[in-house]
């Protein structure tokens, strides 16, 4: 078992007074049989009222409407989890989806389906290319060495890079730039997925990384896909390897665009231009 504490700042400053919409909040890590929270606070400034709420996907997400103009929003985020899933390869698929290709059964599909649709359909022949590239799919074949195939060759062929601009590359662009950030590296293992008949969704949370010290963490962004059995297994092409207790999800999602953190607008003077500040850290912390 894993303890962590994860504390997530967010801060809008203004030239002048802004008046704020609401703001669509995704920061409390989705609790399955693996992750439990212990303890969550949520700060936020100026006045305000709140709605937690849940979404399709059933995502935890709070609404935040103020109650008065500000120069400056402050989100500041602290929860504490557990997390159990210390052996992310100890699962058993279900032997008529052992080996690629395989049928969901008739009654998954209907719910699948949504997930085995491209968002970006107009970059199909060059995702189908790219994975004959690959040898893939190939002849018939074990379903988790195609996945893990596939999760290692981006790790491995493609640039990583920070990108501070908002969105998503499309994976036509990732393949012709070879490089992209987490988001980017999601989608395309994502879009793979969904061309080869794999449902697939993204997901957005945070990332432990305890060799670089105490504090050490990140916003981050993989891939989960549909595995008859164990169900949905997360993929981390950034990193090349199946997720486990260092990752924390927050927001599942059939679009990759669709779950940022932190969402909303502002009406002000024209051409004003806030500046952002976003601090992150995930703290390992001893188990009581």
């Amino acid at each position: 078992m894993r303890r962590l504490r994860i504390n997530h700042l967010t801060v809008y400053q203004f030239p002048s007074l802004v008046t704020l919409q609401p703001h669509r909040l995704l920061l409390r890590p989705r609790e399955d049989h693996d992750l439990r929270i212990e303890s969550s606070t949520l700060t936020i400034s100026p006045a305000h009222r709140t709605r937690w709420q849940r979404d399709m996907f059933d995502n935890s997400l709070v609404v935040a409407c103020f109650l008065e103009p500000t120069r400056r929003l402050a989100i500041d985020s602290t929860v504490l989890i557990r997390h159990y899933d210390e052996m992310p390869l100890d699962f058993i698929v279900e032997d008529y989806a052992l080996h690629y290709p395989f049928q969901y059964l008739h009654e998954e599909r209907i719910d699948l389906a949504p997930f085995q649709q491209p968002v970006y359909p107009e970059a199909l022949a060059v995702l189908r290319d790219w994975l004959a590239s690959l040898g893939l799919p190939g002849g018939r074949m074990e379903t988790y060495v195609l996945l893990d195939r596939l999760n290692r060759s981006i790790n491995r062929d493609f640039r990583y890079v920070v990108r501070e601009e908002p969105g998503v590359q499309s994976p036509a662009q990732t393949l012709a730039r070879r490089s992209g950030s987490c988001r980017d590296y999601a989608t395309l293992f994502i879009e793979a997925c969904r061309a080869l008949g794999l449902a697939s969704r993204f997901v957005s949370g945070y990332s432990y990384v305890p060799a670089t010290g105490p504090g050490a963490a990140s916003t981050h962004a993989w891939a989960q896909v549909y595995l008859p059995g164990p169900g949905w297994k997360g993929f981390d092409p950034t990193a090349g390897e199946i997720t486990g207790s260092r990752y924390i999800p927050v927001a599942v999602a059939r679009h990759p665009e669709t779950v940022p953190p932190v969402a909303g607008s502002f009406i002000g003077p024209r051409d004003l231009s806030p500046s952002l500040s976003v601090d992150v850290q995930v703290t390992a912390i001893s188990a009581s």
